[in-house]
């Protein structure tokens, strides 16, 4: 998809070296309602798997970057859990996790690895005609406890500094920091659809130019479900969703071919057209 390709191509750019471990499966996430100990074992699988390689995890999903943090520091903290869990592991598949991987989200590895001015200095096209609106998504942010309070939920900051760092503005606007809806999407799909609809709406008030995202279920309530939206509610939108990866390759300039643009559901031509020059968006192919 074009928030993966995107992510690996940006990542190759920056310095930032991906393995890719076959034997991951789920992280836990759509079980953990159901059975909570049965998200755990899943959740403690892929650790151990990253952990038998000597590795830390990079997650692209805001649940499963909660999610893996969540169950590393319960089994890391917790001695009794930890046995049980892998005496679960081990009659599985031989398997046992003792608390070493650390799981971060592609934003924050990015921030980390590369840094702000990093990024900043492989900037070869300033974005600056562009009014873009950041959406965290919940699980990047919370419960903080899990992530030691690195950020603070109410006034986060790190997704609006890394779409500035390409010369765009971040816009200001109420509702920023609610949820998409997705997590109730399988409960009510109205309640979900309409909380999707007030951000939509907010983001159309400040005269946004897109949405900006780094989690796929917020992709799922703000682009697959946008023409949903537009159709329950009698209204129009067609506001562009960008994954931060396409916005950060397009300002360091990975090709445009390579950011997977034409698998946008909302057709982003106009807001190339806005960025680039009419050249380098004939190229993009959407």
């Amino acid at each position: 998809m074009n928030y993966e390709l995107s992510a690996r191509r940006v990542a190759e750019r920056l310095g930032v070296e991906f393995l890719d471990i076959s034997e991951f499966s789920c992280c836990g996430y759509p079980v953990k309602t159901l059975d909570q100990e049965a998200a755990l074992v899943l959740a403690a699988r892929n650790l151990s798997l990253a952990e038998e390689r000597n590795l830390d995890i990079c997650t692209l999903c805001n649940a499963c970057t909660a999610t893996l943090v969540e169950a590393s520091k319960r089994l890391r903290e917790d001695a009794g859990l930890r046995h049980r869990v892998n005496g679960i592991l081990e009659r599985a598949g031989g398997k046992s996790y003792h608390g070493t991987v650390e799981v971060r989200h592609y934003a924050r590895v990015l921030l980390q690895e590369a840094g702000l001015e990093g990024i900043r200095e492989r900037v070869e096209r300033e974005l600056s005609t562009l009014r873009l609106a950041a959406h965290y998504g919940c699980h990047y942010l919370k419960p903080s406890s899990i992530y030691d309070h690195v950020e603070d939920p109410e006034n986060p900051h790190t997704l609006d500094d890394l779409i500035e760092v390409t010369g765009a503005e971040s816009l200001a606007f109420e509702g920023k920091n609610r949820c998409c809806g997705g997590g109730v999407l399988a409960i009510d799909e109205t309640v979900a659809l309409s909380m999707a609809r007030e951000k939509l709406d907010r983001v159309r008030a400040v005269h946004g130019d897109a949405v900006v995202i780094f989690c796929p279920f917020c992709g799922i309530m703000y682009e697959a479900s946008q023409r949903k939206i537009e159709k329950i509610f009698d209204t129009r939108y067609g506001i562009p969703v960008l994954y931060l990866p396409q916005l950060l390759g397009l300002a360091i300039g990975v090709p445009l071919e390579e950011l997977g643009f034409g698998q946008n559901r909302v057709k982003v031509r106009g807001l190339l057209d806005k960025a680039l020059s009419r050249e380098e968006t004939k190229n993009a192919g959407s």
